[in-house]
């Protein structure tokens, strides 16, 4: 399926999160509807977003030694590839090697799915099924076009959708060889959901709600990747590169958990 602002396929299949045609989720939902003393603390952070070429390849700072992408900053991106989703990581206790492996996409357009189910990961502790959310987004996205057994992405909002109503599905050692007709099967725990999610519009209230301190010191956010083993696990993008893709109709969603 067409990504708008190429107008053409994702350069890459992984690369599986569309852009909704109307944005109603972000203009009823800010999270500066909230009062300071509401604000969720320490949550990590779901954002879709246009992936550029300058991503593929993070590269170690010699000064901090942490990964980076795009280090020289918003001015040094070229091309966009396609949309992405990833979770983007809290301060408190780091993200797990046991997940970075876990949770690896293959080729397939999933990102939509992994990115949330990282995040309900970090929540809960649990690992889940992020192909079923995958599926169950696009049942219920805008797209006819994206239907579980395909290989078509979703949107993020479509997914966190599902998370409030339905929940999650724990995983299973069993369901390692399923397809997506089997895990139309699955039953889904809605105490493993969302309770509500609601939508950043600036750098300075996604740092706020990670509260991770790393990245504050950094000017920068870590987000962790759902491309497996050979893409670093913890990779940070520049704050001023964060608000390009903000402002490139990208979604940055804070949910708050059951």
């Amino acid at each position: 399926m067409r990504y708008r602002p190429m107008d053409t396929d994702p350069a890459d299949p992984r690369l599986g999160r569309f852009i909704p045609d109307d944005w109603r989720h972000v203009e009823r939902y800010p999270l500066t509807a909230l009062a300071a003393d509401e604000l969720p603390e320490r949550v990590p952070v779901v954002i879709g977003v246009n992936w550029y070429a300058e991503f593929d390849k993070p590269e170690r700072d010699a000064v901090s030694g942490e990964f980076f992408v795009a280090k020289k900053g918003a001015k040094s991106l070229t091309r966009i590839r396609g949309g992405h989703c990833v979770c983007l990581e809290p301060g408190g206790e780091p993200d797990t090697d046991g997940r970075q492996k876990f949770y690896d996409q293959g080729r397939e357009g999933a990102c939509v799915g992994f990115g949330w189910s990282r995040a309900m990961s970090i929540f809960n502790s649990d690992l889940y099924a992020a192909r079923w959310l995958w599926d169950t987004a696009k049942k219920r996205d805008q797209w006819p076009e994206t239907n579980p057994g395909d290989d078509n992405g979703t949107s993020v909002r479509a997914a966190a959708e599902a998370l409030v109503e339905l929940g999650h599905v724990v995983w299973s050692d069993m369901y390692v060889d399923d397809d997506w007709q089997k895990r139309e099967k699955y039953t889904p725990d809605v105490n493993k959901g969302l309770k509500v999610f609601r939508w950043a519009k600036n750098v300075e209230d996604v740092h706020a709600v990670l509260g991770n301190e790393r990245a504050d010191k950094l000017g920068a956010v870590p987000f962790l990747n759902s491309w497996g083993m050979g893409y670093p696990h913890r990779t940070y993008l520049p704050d001023d590169v964060l608000a390009r893709l903000l402002d490139e109709e990208g979604e940055i969603a804070v949910p708050t958990d059951r």
